[in-house]
């Protein structure tokens, strides 16, 4: 701005001021460059017309066929791959060679592939990341572009940034520390902003911070990709952080939607805490889940009856995820009932890894379990817990594979006529129990929903079909709502109108197979009415910038989608 508050439109003010120049700003190139541009290239679906006008006679085949006989055909060799990285390695590699074409396959077999772009097969892609390295994909910053960031995000083609994803790679799923590798994740996530939510692909920025890693088989791994030290922490961690989160205000400005992705909990909270008042900042490990879950919870109510103030709740796993869910279903109770949000949180219970937490042990406790810990004898297992609060809802947020144990189950259905049992850990080796487990030893009479897929399970005659309490249902649709209400703050009430927008959506229909969750194949209809609900809230809030206020959001959200059908050039 110059003095005096007058825009710098024609920027006389910076005209002086060294410009990087970046070289690789072009419109839509001919022959074989077009070829070679993942943005523009359609393959042998070129016209003869097309093939004319860009210089592409004879560097294609003569045949010409049709995006949808593409698809068919990339389909048909997907399946043909036995290995599950193996499909991730080409989906990849389709998206480097003709973006359009990899988002309508990911639009039109969403429940197939989705497994495979995302969460179990991409916790596997980043563990061998180093090894199936082929083109970088996003930015990546270390240690080392200390006080160059701004130069380093000015190095980025693409001026109009409207989401980045950016995780350290610390807390990688539930595998752990990855490093460098963990940029499977924000790629991961961003390919599903653009096809389930409808962002722009070149709108989307992917980041990895690296700061090293205490990964040693990845420090001795000959093929690792990231800075071979152990993780910077304290201050020369924060000040990296703080440089990256002022350079991304300063080159994208105020309305670019920042989602921290699998931070280890104790930068999580911090990180989110820290920069929610002067950035828009979005945390999915702990805001993510727990709008996505407290929609499951509201649709299981339709199911067992009562209203959220009615259970009591507990938890196996007190980090970023189950502390994040707790707090989602205390405010929503809250607001529902006149009851304070410190009344609300006495009915739900957390047990971690040294028990459950209670007054006693509230000294030794880190700050964002605190508000948790509650009057109560020490119990030192799951199990015990349970025989002694009697849950309606149990929740598992743990890591940690097999810990609802056939006893757990079965005293969860001893006391409940329709026990809600989400075992939300990924990936799937990691879940707390199976749905078979859940199902079986409930005897059929579980309300079960998992972090990753699960096939559906015969019982007795009958089939149940587990729903899956998957981040991807609610943060494209949040995203997509943030960018068109162009929003500068995330506040509770959006994460709260996510939830219930969710929970509208499934059917009576749904609830007769068992669902509380909708099917994935009406995902991007889902993301575009949770996208109005959250517009809607922004502009109730005073938080949304870009005006006036849309009559009908929903069809405005519609019309802002992205769709990967082929333009036709001249």
């Amino acid at each position: 701005m110059a003095g005096g508050g007058v825009e710098d439109a024609y920027g006389e003010d910076r005209a002086t001021e060294e410009q990087l120049v970046t070289p690789w700003s072009f419109s839509v190139a001919s022959g074989h460059s077009l070829l070679r541009d993942p943005r523009h290239n359609k393959g042998l679906a070129f016209s003869e017309a097309e093939r004319d006008a860009h210089y592409l006679r004879g560097l294609l085949p003569p045949a010409i066929v049709s995006q949808e006989h593409q698809e068919k055909k990339i389909m048909h060799n997907l399946r043909q791959y036995t290995v599950p990285l193996q499909r991730y390695i080409a989906m990849m590699d389709l998206q480097e060679r003709n973006e359009r074409l990899f988002y309508k396959l990911l639009i039109d077999n969403v429940e197939e592939l989705l497994p495979v772009v995302y969460t179990p097969v991409v916790g596997e892609a980043c563990q061998k990341y180093g090894s199936i390295y082929r083109r970088p994909q996003g930015l990546y910053i270390s240690l080392k572009d200390k006080g160059k960031v701004l130069e380093v995000l000015k190095n980025w083609p693409e001026r109009s940034i409207q989401v980045i994803v950016v995780t350290d790679g610390e807390r990688i799923l539930g595998l752990g520390d990855l490093g460098c590798q963990g940029m499977g994740i924000p790629v991961g996530k961003l390919s599903l902003y653009t096809a389930l939510g409808g962002v722009r692909p070149s709108a989307c920025l992917p980041i990895t911070i690296d700061v090293g890693t205490n990964n040693e088989t990845l420090l001795n791994d000959e093929y690792y990709i990231g800075l071979r030290q152990r993780r910077a922490t304290g201050d020369e961690y924060h000040e990296l952080l703080q440089e990256f989160m002022t350079a991304v205000k300063q080159n994208y400005g105020e309305k670019v939607l920042v989602q921290f992705e699998d931070f280890a909990n104790h930068n999580a909270f911090d990180l989110l805490a820290k920069y929610s008042k002067s950035h828009l900042v979005f945390n999915d490990d702990i805001q993510g889940t727990a709008s996505v879950v407290l929609a499951g919870l509201l649709a299981a109510l339709k199911v067992i009856g009562g209203g959220l103030v009615d259970q009591t709740y507990l938890f196996l796993g007190a980090g970023e995820a189950g502390t994040g869910i707790a707090e989602l279903i205390a405010l929503e109770m809250s607001k529902h009932t006149d009851l304070p949000v410190d009344d609300c949180r006495k009915k739900i219970w957390l047990v971690d890894s040294k028990g459950l937490l209670v007054e006693s042990r509230k000294e030794s406790l880190q700050h964002f379990k605190k508000p948790f810990a509650h009057e109560h004898e020490e119990l030192k297992t799951l199990l015990e817990a349970v025989q002694s609060i009697k849950p309606t809802v149990l929740i598992g947020t743990s890591g940690v594979g097999k810990t609802f144990t056939q006893e757990v189950i079965e005293a969860m259905a001893s006391f409940n006529e329709k026990p809600v049992i989400f075992s939300l850990s990924n990936p799937t080796s990691h879940s707390e129990c199976t749905a078979e487990e859940a199902y079986t030893w409930s005897k059929g009479t579980a309300v079960f929903a998992s972090g990753s897929p699960f096939d559906p399970v015969e019982y007795e005659g009958k089939t149940y079909v587990p729903g899956q309490s998957n981040n991807a249902y609610v943060f494209p649709g949040f995203g997509l709502g943030v960018v068109i209400s162009g929003a500068i703050r995330v506040h509770d009430d959006m994460l709260l109108a996510a939830s219930e927008a969710l929970a509208e959506q499934v059917t009576q229909e749904n609830f007769d197979k068992g669902l509380i969750f909708p099917p994935f194949t009406n995902i991007r209809k889902i993301s575009a009415n949770i996208a109005a609900k959250v517009a809607a809230k922004a502009y109730d809030l005073g938080l949304a910038s870009r005006l006036p206020r849309p009559d009908d959001l929903v069809k405005y959200a519609e019309s802002c989608m992205y769709t990967p059908l082929y333009r036709s050039y001249r």
